[in-house]
């Protein structure tokens, strides 16, 4: 048996203008240069208040940069219903997704930098409500790369990390599967670039989501 982790954002679904759009609007709203989208998609993967922390210049996270959380997660519903601003699969995801969750030999599963919140609007607005058997946000353990999100799904799913595939677009995200111990596998469709993932660690690097299920079929990992 082996555990697949997938990360959201820019590995399932194209967040990137939702995202940038609720942070440009967050900045403003505090009288702060407003972030461009080069910024905004460094930061995708990470925890929120780390993120907005980021892009502020901030060394840590302060109160104003909490207050800015809070507002960002206050008026991203609003966005997200804007027509435009919605979450697409991106193209082969959705059956990818199908061909894996029937593979008796394969347990799936979430990590991600949303909250849980977010995470369950994803689920619920691509029929991803049952895929998931275990799953950790924000919400749930620190931000990426530190190995709990990992870690925590693999204790869950009683399968170890070595038997583990951490599948995102990100730094963050091959960088928490090395600390973890399991498979970094990148995907180049996302938000961080191909030779920024292959020096973060990641084991292989898929073009299509079909991809990963050739990958996995000629792996066992």
């Amino acid at each position: 048996m082996r555990l697949v982790l997938f990360d959201c954002d820019g590995t399932l679904v194209d967040s990137g203008r939702l995202i940038h759009e609720v942070m440009r609007r967050t900045f403003l709203a505090y009288r702060l240069p407003e972030p461009d989208y080069a910024a905004t998609k460094s930061i995708i993967g990470l925890t929120l208040d780390i993120a907005i922390a980021r892009i502020a210049g901030r060394p840590h996270v302060d109160d104003e940069v909490l207050s800015m959380t809070q507002h960002y997660k206050d008026i991203y519903g609003g966005v997200r219903a804007t027509p435009g601003f919605q979450e697409p699969l991106y193209a082969g995801i959705g059956d990818m997704m199908a061909a894996l969750a029937g593979n008796d030999g394969l347990v799936l599963g979430a990590v991600t930098g949303k909250s849980r919140r977010g995470l369950n609007l994803i689920s619920q607005a691509h029929g991803f409500e049952k895929t998931f058997f275990v799953s950790r946000t924000a919400d749930d353990c620190p931000s990426k790369p530190h190995p709990a999100m990992v870690s925590e799904c693999c204790a869950d799913a009683g399968i170890d990390a070595a038997r583990t595939i951490v599948i995102g677009d990100s730094v963050y995200d091959m960088q928490m599967a090395v600390n973890a111990g399991a498979i970094p596998l990148g995907v180049s469709w996302g938000y961080g670039g191909v030779a920024d993932l292959a020096d973060a660690g990641a084991r292989h690097i898929v073009r299509t989501p079909g991809e990963i299920i050739d990958w996995l079929e000629e792996n066992d990992v």
